[in-house]
């Protein structure tokens, strides 16, 4: 048996050794292809950076210099990163009114993550004055593009009427978009659209799948609420 196990493991050992010296080739061709000016690159160094992945000792000022590298070439994932890191404060100092230029310019490149981000700006008055009709503009951008949290803040914005017509029919419509993509808060939400028959006609047993959904991703007010449920059927 053990002259066999050898020369597996002796096989094992060089496909590792293959595969971490393939990744640092990749690594090295991305960090001078950066260097060389190209955007791609010089975003993916800076994300690498920026969550201290791929072999990289997370550096939020070296990530700030990269994505503003690719930023600066029209790159719209490293124009959001670069917004992140300025609301946040990492490696640059925080400002929010720049967070919001930078998810703006990535906002009007189609790219749907800044679209919710900018979304959740204005929703919240944050470096930019409270509007929630902008806010419904970018949620509706990047939720037709499937983004599951735009599509569930936009459901929000229906239901209570803020920035949009009232409609709890509209709502459910995008809690249903985002649920279906996973997003626990919309299944919870879908949920309770069908216990209460807003916007929806009322169905117990939907609600409870939605809600059974919701809280398999943990989302605490669907276990409570399955667990208040549960109890009066007990009864």
């Amino acid at each position: 048996m053990k002259k066999f196990i050898k020369p597996l493991v002796r096989i094992a050992f060089s496909f590792a050794l293959f595969f971490v010296v393939f990744f640092l080739i990749e690594c090295f061709k991305i960090r001078i292809a950066a260097q060389l000016g190209n955007a791609e690159s010089q975003c993916a160094l800076g994300e690498f950076y920026m969550d201290g992945i791929n072999g990289f000792r997370q550096d939020y000022v070296q990530a700030a210099k990269w994505l503003r590298k690719a930023a600066e070439q029209g790159h719209p994932e490293a124009q959001n990163n670069l917004g992140v890191l300025y609301a946040r404060g990492n490696g640059v100092p925080q400002d929010l009114e720049e967070a919001v230029k930078w998810y703006r310019k990535a906002a009007e490149n189609g790219f749907d993550f800044a679209q919710y981000n900018l979304g959740i700006q204005y929703d919240e008055g944050r470096g930019v004055e409270q509007n929630y009709e902008e806010a419904a503009k970018w949620y509706r951008l990047a939720a037709e593009q499937e983004y599951a949290p735009a599509q569930h803040f936009l459901g929000v914005l229906y239901d209570e009427g803020r920035g949009v017509e009232q409609s709890y029919a509209e709502a459910a419509k995008w809690y249903l978009k985002a649920a279906e993509n996973g997003y626990a808060d919309s299944q919870y939400n879908l949920g309770v659209c069908y216990a209460k028959g807003d916007g929806v006609e009322e169905n117990l047993d939907e609600a409870k799948k939605w809600f059974k959904k919701a809280a398999e991703q943990d989302q605490q007010d669907a276990i409570k609420i399955l667990n208040l449920l549960n109890e009066s059927e007990d009864q």
